[in-house]
């Protein structure tokens, strides 16, 4: 058809992660890359989706396993910090406590304008499913979980409740992480459906 657009369909999860793995930074004509891999402790709510999605699409964006939550996301910010906030690690976590262990490191970044991407699983979108295993919700407040902890403690924070949802708030996230006058932790909360949900993404995203 004149005039369409080419389009790759893909779940969102692998379209952050194809994303992601080619973006850089440059400074002093020395281009690097801005996010040379991911920290994560896969359980419940990220395994089928960002899981899924770094083994059949993270050939450049190497997954590194941590111990703790917390201790990930202070080791982005010391690597962040070496490298002179050109260059810092995503960190992802299940949904519940694996989400909450992240704030600390996420107040500690935010203060220190340091770059730090994180990834928390975050309660269905679509509800059908219900809590189930250590999913915390809010009790009188539905689209209320776990990852709003994580609001106050972040420079940029957005909740992708569909997949076309990517295509907005993901260059607004990189471009607070990369911007030093900006910059600290930035939340990008997964859904863990909307994670394995397919979009037509134009191809000029990737």
């Amino acid at each position: 058809m004149p005039g369409s657009q080419k389009t790759i369909r893909l779940t969102m999860a692998q379209a952050l992660v194809k994303v992601l793995q080619v973006q850089h930074s440059e400074r002093d004509g020395r281009t690097r890359r801005l996010i040379p891999g991911v920290f994560g402790i896969f359980g419940h709510g990220n395994v089928a989706g960002l899981g899924q999605a770094l083994f059949e699409y993270g050939q450049d964006l190497p997954y590194y396993q941590p111990c703790n939550e917390q201790s990930m996301v202070h080791t982005a910010s010391g690597f962040a910090r070496a490298n002179l906030r050109l260059a810092t690690l995503a960190c992802t976590s299940s949904i519940g406590p694996g989400a909450t262990n992240m704030v600390t490191g996420a107040a500690t970044a935010t203060i220190n304008r340091l770059p730090v991407l994180l990834l928390p699983s975050d309660h269905y979108a679509t509800r059908r499913q219900g809590p189930v295993l250590q999913q915390l919700e809010h009790p009188i407040s539905g689209d209320v979980g776990v990852a709003d902890c994580l609001r106050p403690v972040s420079r940029f924070f957005d909740r992708i409740s569909r997949p076309e949802q990517l295509l907005a708030a993901l260059p607004e996230a990189l471009r607070v992480l990369t911007d030093p006058a900006e910059t600290g932790a930035v939340t990008l909360a997964l859904p863990q459906d909307v994670q394995a949900h397919a979009c037509d993404y134009p191809a000029h995203f990737f």
